[in-house]
């Protein structure tokens, strides 16, 4: 009876860890192309998300952040860190951090923002997206296009209207080819400017001038999404009009933009790793494409550079800051 009874006691004891474990929370793994002061309003938006599937930071739920300070070559390192932990989601925002994520793991479920999904090799197609991958498509490439004529309705006076890309986003080519199909049809030249770091930023501005350029496209990358208060300051200081891809520029001093609601994309991420977290396998969950646009125009930005804004474009307007 004595063994029968320390026997029992012992099985108790090395049963009660793996218990705890399995009661333990949740843990999603974060990883951002970006530094986190820039996107802490998406933050907020993804935690919005997940609250509205029952999970609250703290709570019931872990969330482990990454953030790759600009540096696309990191990314690798701090995915593979979240994967050694084991956590049960990974969120990424981005073609390089989505694509990072796919190589580092085909068992955790990956949910991701990010441009051309199919076009990126992230998911088979957008209604059955297959294997551990799912999300929210941005259509960040596609309109580019629309963000050069628009600006041609802005200064129709250019002749020159600059592109400014990074080359070491994968998505750069396809952007390119369709911001000069765009080009050529409004009659403008299209001289591409390519900035991976500050100080390119700083070097494409100052050609501004050399090449004429009445205008600014300013692509669609994480990188300069991180360093839109150098932009803006650039394109102030320059005194040149630019359209970027987010309100958030607009909102910040940009002369328009037109894009995405990112807000949105955040809080659908948050809802698919709460579903994904509830059982839900990504495979199952059809990538998602956005249905809110924002066309968003600076008043005092443009009456600073002495443009008038059209009456035709004040009217399709989402958002008018004055």
């Amino acid at each position: 009876m004595r063994f029968l009874a320390a026997a029992l006691v012992l099985c108790l004891c090395v049963a009660l860890p793996a218990s705890a474990q399995q009661k333990a929370m949740p843990v999603i793994g974060f990883v951002h192309f970006a530094s986190p002061g820039p996107f802490a309003h998406y933050v907020v938006a993804f935690r919005q998300g997940l609250s509205e599937t029952g999970y609250v930071e703290g709570e019931n739920l872990g969330i482990e952040f990454r953030w790759a300070e600009g540096h696309y070559d990191r990314l690798s390192a701090l995915v593979a860190d979240l994967v050694d932990r084991n956590v049960d989601v990974i969120a990424t925002f981005g073609p390089p951090a989505a694509r990072a994520a796919k190589s580092a793991t085909s068992t955790i479920p990956i949910v991701f923002g990010s441009g051309d999904p199919v076009g990126e090799g992230l998911v088979n197609s957008l209604a059955r997206p297959g294997g551990n991958l799912t999300g929210v498509s941005v259509l960040s490439v596609e309109l580019m296009a629309k963000r050069l004529e628009l600006l041609t309705e802005l200064v129709p006076q250019a002749k020159v209207i600059a592109l400014l890309v990074n080359p070491n986003n994968p998505d750069t080519e396809p952007m390119i080819r369709d911001v000069q199909e765009a080009a050529r049809t409004k009659g403008v030249q299209l001289p591409i400017l390519n900035a991976g770091s500050e100080s390119e930023i700083d070097a494409a501005f100052a050609s501004l001038v050399q090449l004429q350029a009445g205008g600014l496209v300013v692509g669609t990358d994480p990188f300069f999404a991180s360093r839109h208060e150098q932009l803006l300051a650039l394109a102030a200081r320059h005194a040149v009009p630019a359209t970027y891809d987010f309100r958030e520029f607009a909102a910040a001093g940009g002369l328009i933009s037109y894009g995405t609601s990112l807000a949105a994309v955040y809080r659908q991420l948050g809802i698919y790793a709460g579903k994904i977290l509830k059982g839900a396998k990504p495979a199952d969950l059809p990538v998602q494409q956005p249905t809110t646009f924002e066309l968003v125009i600076n008043l005092k930005t443009a009456e600073a550079l002495g443009l008038t804004i059209p009456p035709s474009i004040l009217a399709r307007a989402d958002e008018v800051i004055e």
